[in-house]
């Protein structure tokens, strides 16, 4: 009997607590959400063409744009790089084009790497996990010393591990196979065969960038015109234009050609969309006829005297009784010589 009465209270009790953790919750979870989980934030991503999907903050510092990636963000890196300031402390580098998911739980942050190549440069109080769809990395420090590692995946399921600083564990996930990579190691895998490990150097290369151009440009802060520059303005607007030079108002005397064509048609109900005819497009040329002779140029020359009209002078001629006279006095000047110096005389 006391036996059953102990249960049923030890019953009663758990039931008590049950409803009380229920009722605890559902105020939890309000505030927390009122929070907006300051627990889980991972750090502020920085990259030239990235895109972002799930839980993010963005914030405006000092004009630029700042997105906050949280637990559960998926991002894309579509070119060049992409740089994540981590909030406790390390940055984490990605080189596009890449694809990546990131969750954090208990201060362990972990990266669902499913393609590209990160470089991860943290302290030893951070615990990071790099998992591909078959590998698991996780950097060891040595000596409490910082943890600096490259791990790379391509579409074609090749995989690559550099250890800058510290040693890195590799451990191939369905099989529990692991293997521990020392530091100044490099190494690649495919296929996420623990057995195809080998050395290969210069395959992870992702440099760290100490700037990367900011996503969007900062804010530009003016203030409205004054009634004077208003002024100013207006009677510039209103001031007449000089006239235009003719040379260089002169437009290019080319040919003018016009396309002529039916307007363009689609349908959405229909899958096939008929073409216009293009018997229908007309092209018009339309020219200046110049003549076939151009001058240009200027005539100079000696300047023109305009004399006063005066009266007609009378023609120059002789009479007739001044003709025979002129004609008879040479005529006895020859008879006298010819007579003065004939033999006879």
């Amino acid at each position: 009997m006391t036996s059953t009465a102990n249960n049923g209270t030890s019953r009663g009790r758990a039931i008590f607590l049950a409803c009380a953790a229920v009722f605890a919750a559902s105020f939890a979870t309000p505030a927390a959400r009122a929070d907006d989980h300051p627990g889980d934030a991972i750090g502020v991503i920085e990259g030239e063409a990235i895109s972002v999907d799930g839980p993010m903050t963005v914030e405006v510092v000092r004009g630029q744009v700042k997105t906050v990636l949280r637990s559960g963000s998926d991002v894309h890196v579509k070119s060049g790089q992409a740089r994540i300031d981590l909030v406790e402390g390390g940055q984490i580098m990605i080189c596009g084009p890449a694809h990546f998911s990131m969750l954090k739980a208990g201060g362990a942050i972990t990266v669902a790497l499913d393609s590209g190549t990160i470089h991860a440069v943290v302290g030893s109080e951070v615990s990071l996990n790099i998992y591909t769809p078959q590998i698991q990395a996780h950097p060891i420090s040595i000596g409490n010393g910082a943890e600096d590692l490259l791990v790379g995946l391509d579409s074609a399921g090749a995989m690559c591990i550099r250890a800058n600083k510290g040693a890195v564990r590799v451990e191939q996930q369905l099989n529990g196979q692991s293997v521990l990579v020392p530091q100044s190691g490099d190494v690649s895998l495919t296929n996420g065969q623990i057995e195809s490990l080998r050395a290969a150097t210069g395959h992870c290369v992702c440099s760290m960038q100490a700037v990367i151009k900011p996503m969007t440009p900062g804010i530009e802060i003016s203030q409205l015109a004054t009634a004077e520059e208003v002024r100013k303005k207006a009677a510039e607007l209103n001031a007449p234009t000089p006239p235009e030079n003719k040379d260089q108002a002169a437009q290019p005397e080319g040919p003018i050609y016009q396309v002529f064509m039916p307007p363009l048609r689609y349908d959405a109900k229909s899958k096939v969309q008929t073409e216009f005819d293009p018997n229908l497009i007309i092209l018009v040329r339309r020219v200046r006829v110049r003549p076939t002779l151009i001058f240009q140029g200027r005539v100079e020359g000696d300047p023109i005297v305009a004399h006063a009209a005066g009266l007609p002078q009378p023609p120059n001629t002789f009479s007739k009784s001044q003709k025979p006279t002129e004609v008879s006095t040479w005529s006895r000047v020859k008879t006298y010589f010819r007579k003065l110096w004939s033999p006879s005389t």
